[in-house]
């Protein structure tokens, strides 16, 4: 049987694990009595949640007499990490592009991974079924693409299908016949290379993907470069630079069939396997036999941009949810986690019981927190921060900078040209897109982009669509305006109550409602002003022979402001920390004392 191995790669939400799901239903993989989910591959209860793919995935179906690998990958920028180790591991990619949206962003980052990497894409003009699509001006938008990303003659040449996932079709013609995949899965067949097997050479293999499972330990995948394996085979892992990790046995092989990854007893060149049997080789490792010396060369992964502190929890309610709270045990998940999630690093922080967590933007960090929140885990997380570089001739401190996308209509374009302009953004493009509505680029700081989704989405009713990805390192912009009101906090402990609530409301938004537990130094709302408040959300009506408890009309709180993991980690400042509990997420000062909080501030502005 002969193979093909190729990546789906795409903007977020332009369809990919959608189209798996139809290419595993149509190749038989999955049984027609089968009740499957919708969007199969996204196993993962925060992927379902969040209708996103975080982690890139493997499959495999059968065409005739052809196997057919597939790795479904993120479509966030955030997770561009994932996306580079695949590529390394097929010989062609399905590019998939919205029919209205056109490319984005991440389309741009991922496509041009694929052309540096030399691989020839199959353009799928997705979701061609939208009462907005425009299938033959988004081809001719790829095409521009691919030309700005100096693209080969032999790249250019790309083959385009029309397709809507959803449906379960594709068609060389936007109005052909709408019937199945069959096309796209004979266009795979006949476009993508068959791997390049030297099955006579020694057993080689690079780590893209690691897990851990509880019954085999540490899985890691990759493709096969060279040679053969079978089960119990002497293997060896060497570093980037050739050094020697380990030596074992490959204990168990499993290939990856529809759905499932099945035991196998041998697998050569070319083919996408699971080994178990090493306990210290990680991602981007070369599993090899001994006799080979040279590891296979890995692609480089852009380096983080966002950095966040994650402490141990020490307010005066920490413990009484969670059940992993030390700081050896919060180590102890992060480096596990930075062991195979090549865009994340973990360092010692400089204060007790602290580490540095950077990555590549508040969507990955975010996903990270909201899966250790949900093991138990118990931490103080710090406002994001940006990582600054250094120019290596001029010693000038230089800042990532983002490539956004707005895609809003007309009528709100001002404010968002001028919200991003005072976050030091400049537009280079802006164009439209039909229906009312107009396309803007900017090129924009990172730190001037924190916290700034929430407000655009007010800004612009709901109505605007907003995409970022990494574009370079540029000198300092300055000083960029941050948040201006201040907040509410608490002067007591205890338990909040309706009539000092009540009488808050005037002095701004409120975060909580009646009857929640809270302590010195907590966050109970915003002020309306630029300066903190210290208030008392316990003061009680006092009760005398005139005024009873019952002669006043019952208190009507207004609905407090729910804030998500994201959007709390956006608000605090660089004085403030977000609490996070399996079941509460708190905000608070990082300093509860106020007597502490006024030193530090007397401090900070003679500093």
């Amino acid at each position: 049987m002969t193979l093909r191995n190729i990546a789906i790669i795409a903007h977020v939400d332009h369809g990919k694990t959608t189209l798996v799901d139809a290419l595993l239903k149509q190749s038989g993989a999955v049984q027609s009595h089968q009740q499957i989910a919708e969007r199969a591959m996204d196993s993962n209860d925060l992927e379902r949640e969040r209708g996103i793919t975080i982690l890139a995935k493997c499959t495999s179906v059968a065409w005739g007499n052809t196997r057919i690998n597939i790795v479904d990958t993120p479509g966030h920028a955030d997770f561009g990490g994932e996306v580079e180790r695949i590529l390394s591991m097929v010989d062609g990619v399905l590019l998939l592009v919205d029919a209205a949206e056109g490319p984005m962003p991440q389309t741009k980052f991922v496509t041009g991974k694929a052309l540096a990497l030399g691989l020839r894409p199959i353009v799928v003009v997705n979701k061609v079924d939208r009462p907005d699509g425009r299938p033959y001006e988004v081809q001719d938008e790829v095409f521009d693409l691919f030309t700005a990303l100096n693209a080969s003659d032999e790249q250019l040449d790309f083959p385009t299908l029309f397709a809507s996932s959803r449906e379960g079709w594709a068609a060389h013609e936007p109005e052909g016949a709408r019937e199945d995949l069959n096309c796209l899965f004979d266009l795979i067949v006949e476009h993508v290379p068959a791997p390049v097997a030297q099955v006579d050479a020694p057993f080689s293999m690079l780590a893209t993907t690691l897990e851990a499972d509880p019954y085999l330990g540490r899985i890691l995948t990759g493709r096969v470069e060279t040679g053969v394996i079978s089960v119990n085979d002497p293997i060896k892992a060497l570093t980037r630079t050739g050094a020697l990790i380990e030596s074992g046995r490959a204990t168990k092989l499993l290939a990856f069939r529809g759905l499932k990854r099945e035991p196998t007893d041998r697998a050569e060149a070319g083919d996408i396997i699971a080994i178990a049997g090493l306990e210290t080789a990680t991602v981007a490792d070369t599993l090899c036999a001994p006799e080979v010396e040279k590891p296979i060369a890995a692609q480089p992964v852009d380096p983080p941009t966002l950095a966040m502190t994650f402490s141990i929890n020490d307010s005066p309610l920490a413990g009484r949810e969670g059940s992993k709270v030390t700081s050896r045990v919060i180590r102890d998940r992060l480096l596990r986690e930075a062991e195979g999630n090549v865009a994340l690093r973990v360092t010692e922080a400089d204060a007790k019981d602290a580490f540095e967590v950077a990555g590549r933007g508040e969507l990955q960090l975010g996903v990270l927190i909201e899966q250790m929140r949900r093991e138990g885990f118990e931490l103080s997380i710090s406002r994001p921060r940006v990582l600054y570089a250094q120019d290596p001739k001029t010693g000038e401190r230089l800042e990532p900078m983002e490539e956004v996308q707005v895609d809003v209509d007309e009528a709100f374009s001002g404010i968002v040209v001028e919200a991003i302009s005072v976050r030091k953004g400049r537009m280079v493009s802006m164009n439209p897109s039909g229906g009312g509505k107009v396309r803007l680029t900017f090129i924009a700081p990172s730190r001037g982009l924190i916290g700034y989704h929430g407000e655009f989405l007010t800004e612009t009713r709901g109505t605007g669509v907003m995409a970022r990805v990494f574009h370079s390192f540029e000198p300092y912009k300055g000083s960029i305006p941050g948040r201006r009101n201040g907040v509410l906090i608490s002067n007591a402990a205890g338990r909040s109550v309706a009539y000092a609530l009540a009488n808050l409301e005037a002095r701004g938004f409120l975060f909580l409602g009646s009857g929640v537990q809270v302590y010195e130094g907590m966050i109970l709302g915003e002020h309306s002003r630029s300066g903190d408040l210290e208030v008392n959300p316990m003061k009680s009506k006092q009760l005398t022979n005139i005024r009873a408890s019952g002669t006043d009309e019952a208190i009507r709180l207004s609905p407090p402001r729910q804030m998500s993991l994201e959007q709390a980690l956006a608000y605090i400042g660089d004085d403030e920390l977000v609490e996070v509990t399996p079941e509460t997420i708190r905000l608070r000062k990082r300093l509860l004392d106020p007597h502490e909080r006024k030193k530090a501030a007397r401090a900070a502005e003679t500093a």
